[in-house]
């Protein structure tokens, strides 16, 4: 038996969860989804997920929404990681901090666990993601094979050694964060299925989700800049995954990118 898993790329804001209002249902009745998993770090206007768009993704079937660097850019979002065990923050961030680092779902085909790391190249010095799976992989491994790892990292390297060092033990590590979706979609020898990045789900007329104003005078002046979420030229990224019960093992990686990009002009 196999359990059909679909994964939405990080959301963008009010543009991004149009988007994903516009287009989860039709993808969960196309793959028969048996779990449905969103990273929502961008979720509330490109900083954080609160209680608002979490129950919009919770509505659409979301059973778990991951996270990353920026969960914690609101205060309200911080608030929602105490009061939702299904909303998640990095797993190795130092210990004390609170929120969960991983959820165990229920589906009709077994239980699922779902595991978000973050990266350290280029990004916090938090705990190393290498030794936080070291020791709660195999307490997971006690009540599920199933297992979905998001990792939110910033180095290619990094994503691709994770992967290596956990091949087989886990079903799958998708990388998310650069928000540009990667090409290099396979299942590794031991059944760990791999991307190096899902991709952005929102606008793509702008810098990976921002206004193009704000982000090209980031570079040219060197000084912050207001974050604004854009608006235009909307698309979904996500991945598809066949999961063998049994084993925990992918048997099938899809990437899925909604609308295609337009590739001729008349």
């Amino acid at each position: 038996m196999t359990l059909n898993l679909l994964f939405i790329g990080d959301i963008i804001g009010k543009p991004g969860l149009d988007m994903v209002q516009t287009w989860l249902p039709p993808l969960e009745k196309k793959y028969n989804a048996d779990i449905i998993i969103a990273n929502g770090e961008n979720a509330a206007d490109g900083k954080g997920c609160t209680e608002k768009e979490a129950s919009i993704l919770f509505g659409l079937n979301v059973k778990v929404i991951t996270g990353g660097n920026h969960t914690w850019d609101k205060r309200q979002s911080q608030d929602y990681l105490k009061a939702d065990s299904r909303s998640l923050r990095p797993m190795n961030y130092p210990k004390g901090t609170y929120g969960n680092g991983y959820h165990i779902a229920e589906t009709s085909k077994g239980k699922v666990a779902v595991l978000n790391l973050q990266g350290r190249s280029f990004m916090a010095m938090i705990d190393c993601p290498f030794r936080t799976v070291d020791w709660v992989l195999p307490k997971i491994q006690n009540e599920t094979k199933m297992i979905f790892v998001d990792f939110h990292a910033e180095a290619t390297a990094e994503k691709q050694a994770l992967a290596n060092y956990i091949d087989g033990k886990v079903s799958a590590l998708i990388g998310t964060h650069t928000h540009v979706q990667t090409s290099d979609e396979r299942i590794f020898p031991e059944g760990t299925a791999y991307i190096t990045d899902a991709g952005m789900t929102g606008p793509y007329d702008s810098v990976i989700g921002m206004k193009t104003d704000a982000a090209i005078n980031r570079f040219l002046y060197a000084t912050p800049q207001k974050y604004q979420t854009a608006e235009n030229n909307l698309h979904l990224c996500g991945i598809f995954l066949k999961i063998d019960t049994d084993t925990g093992k992918t048997k099938h990686i899809e990437r899925i990118f909604l609308p295609e990009f337009e590739k001729t002009i008349d």
